[in-house]
């Protein structure tokens, strides 16, 4: 221990070292920081030398990795601490190394013995967290300057501020160099500029990149609207504009522009390979004829066609009510073609112009498998081997998602008309229009806006927003039990005089008659240890409590091996007992997907403080 903390406190004393040799430069300025409100260490612990180490390494990888740099600390436990920080995109190495250096100094100054802090300054922001994930969800600071811009251009300015931000961070979410950053002038007036500024963390996804980005511009018109300045500061991102030049220009200008013809970024590249033009599609799709229509849904309707080299496509025309953005979808289409997996169905392009968009998939001709498990006659195509074969398929394709893509995918609308079977019956998973991505150091989210469908929804999800991988097991264990009984959820009290088919399940399994539940069809020929398995399967998955659930990759490896204890069920969750409620009734399907919110949808809150010109 006493070794630990000698080489700690030598480590701090370089980094202390290499901030006087920065003396004679400019100090960063320093604007705001956030602590955490009653969680804190003590001194002389384990946690307190290793933020001294993460510090240190801050620092001293602060002229390194283009601006950016996370480190986790674990000497020793309890006691974990994880760290960044984050230079602007136009920063030398030097200037980024100085304003660390003073950052890492003052964090624990200015919030003694806290276990998380976050300290913004001009140019850099660094941040630290006990827990293993660095949380995003704090208040975002809003620092605004005291001039306003005259009356009688309020309107102008508000309007060329809001179209110059939308820009600017599209160019930062798209930006070749992977740093996020991004910066532009725009002309407010014959003698005077706008400059805005935006910047995202370089670990964040796309689609969280714009997610950080829409909520810094949305608190901007309540505190800001006519100012002359103001910056929004998250943890993940941040925008700046102001009515003088505040970043270095030489810099920022050479940066390659996203439509460049000399970029060579991947997302460039990605967009100019997958995106179809209208003309191409509705050539394919016969002006997307009734004959060609091969699906309908919420999202709106699916359509086959053929290309001018012959290979057939799925055209998903979304509806013009579709609440997905312009760029969200793009940056969707983008990240989901990069999945590849034999169970999930391949994203081949898409096609946005005008008020259409669209995604273009490989066409599977045997269509969805609800089409064949719920239907009296075409159920009886799907022997036992065959359903086994699916729900094994399924459960590769899930695992994929969740634990073997570069990406970490929740699915949130797993269920029998999202699962297309290829011409050897082969399952192939489809739908990611409600598709989550996480960061690679996430576990759960919250939300406000419940997407899915009923019968599929796990509790936590249905009635508090909490959605994680454990939601898309919740959804698979209802799909096992449809494919192993041939009845849907939501529909099963139809026939079998019981609440729905997770009940029914239950009660056969608790009188040892899980049998009972097999589909009739299968009754001559069906291996019965593989059947009661899934059963089972389907039972823990469908468990209330998301901590009692199976990984993916502990059901991947029951349905391979038996040498595999299984535990014992509990009742499963509830509240889904009886049949779809009347909200979802009225113009809605029980298998089409649904989109509402839950009143308790957390309030997003901002901090505003004036600073001086």
């Amino acid at each position: 221990m006493c070794i630990f903390k000698s080489s700690a406190t030598h480590l701090l004393l370089l980094s202390l070292f290499a901030l006087l040799s920065f003396a004679s430069q400019a100090a960063p300025i320093y604007s705001y920081s956030v602590c955490t409100n009653g969680s804190y260490y003590q001194p002389n612990t384990t946690f307190q030398a290793n933020l001294k180490v993460l510090l240190s390494s801050l620092v001293s990888n602060a002229t390194l990795h283009d601006g950016f740099y996370s480190t986790n600390i674990s000497l020793g436990n309890p006691g974990q601490v994880k760290g960044l920080f984050l230079c602007r995109g136009d920063v030398t190495p030097t200037v980024c190394q100085q304003c660390v250096t003073a950052a890492a100094m003052n964090i624990t100054r200015f919030c003694t013995n806290q276990t998380v802090s976050i300290i913004w300054y001009d140019v850099c922001m660094l941040r630290y967290s006990s827990d293993s994930t660095l949380d995003n969800v704090v208040p975002g600071i809003n620092l605004v300057a005291d001039d306003s811009v005259p009356d009688s251009d309020f309107t102008q300015f508000n309007d060329l501020l809001a179209s110059t931000l939308n820009d600017i961070t599209q160019k930062a979410v798209n930006s070749p160099s992977d740093k996020k950053f991004a910066a532009k002038e725009a002309d407010f007036t014959s003698s005077m500029k706008l400059y805005t500024l935006a910047q995202c963390t370089p670990d964040l996804s796309t689609f969280e990149c714009n997610k950080c980005f829409s909520s810094a511009i949305s608190a901007l018109p309540s505190c800001c609207s006519g100012k002359r300045g103001a910056r929004t500061l998250l943890p993940g991102c941040n925008i700046r504009y102001e009515l003088y030049p505040f970043y270095n220009a030489s810099a920022v200008s050479t940066q390659p522009e996203l439509s460049s013809p000399s970029s060579v970024g991947d997302d460039l590249i990605d967009v100019e390979s997958l995106q179809f033009d209208l003309a191409t599609v509705e050539a394919a799709t016969n002006s997307f004829a009734d004959e060609n229509k091969i699906g309908q849904g919420g999202f709106g309707v699916v359509y086959k066609g053929i290309l001018p080299n012959g290979q057939e496509i799925a055209v998903k025309r979304l509806s013009v009510t579709s609440l997905q953005g312009t760029i969200e979808f793009m940056n969707e289409a983008i990240l989901v073609a990069k999945l590849q997996h034999r169970n999930l169905v391949r994203l081949l392009g898409f096609c946005l112009e005008g008020q259409e968009k669209m995604l273009i998939y490989e066409y599977i001709p045997n269509k969805s498998l609800d089409r064949f498990l719920f239907d009296p006659v075409k159920q009886r195509e799907l022997d036992w081997s065959r359903r086994y074969k699916i729900i094994v398929g399924i459960a590769r394709g899930i695992l994929y998602l969740h634990e073997d893509s570069q990406l970490l995918i929740i699915h949130r609308d797993l269920k029998a008309s999202n699962v297309l079977l290829d011409e050897n019956m082969n399952p192939k998973i489809s739908d990611f229009g409600m598709a989550k991505i996480f960061q690679a150091d996430q576990t759960q989210v919250n939300t406000g806006r419940i997407v899915g469908t009923y019968g599929y929804m796990s509790p936590e999800y249905a009635m508090r927003g909490q959605f994680s991988v454990k939601s898309d097991v919740f959804s698979f264990g209802v799909l096992v039990l449809e494919i192993v009984s041939g009845k849907k959820n939501t529909d099963f009290c139809q026939t079998k005089h019981a609440d729905d088919l997770l009940s029914y399940a239950w009660k056969n399994w608790t009188e040892q008659t899980p049998l009972e539940l097999l589909d009739p069809t299968l009754r001559g020929s069906y291996s019965r240890n593989e059947v009661i398995r899934c059963i089972h399967i389907g039972l823990l998955c469908i468990q209330e409590n998301p901590s009692d659930r199976p990984s993916m990759a502990t059901i991947s490896l029951m349905l391979n091996s038996y040498s595999v204890t299984l535990s014992l069920p509990r009742k499963p969750a509830s509240f889904l007992h009886g049949r779809t409620p009347n909200r979802l009734k009225n113009g809605l399907h029980s298998d089409e997907s649904a989109t509402s919110s839950i009143l308790w949808s957390n309030n997003e809150v901002s901090i505003t403080e004036v600073y001086p010109r």
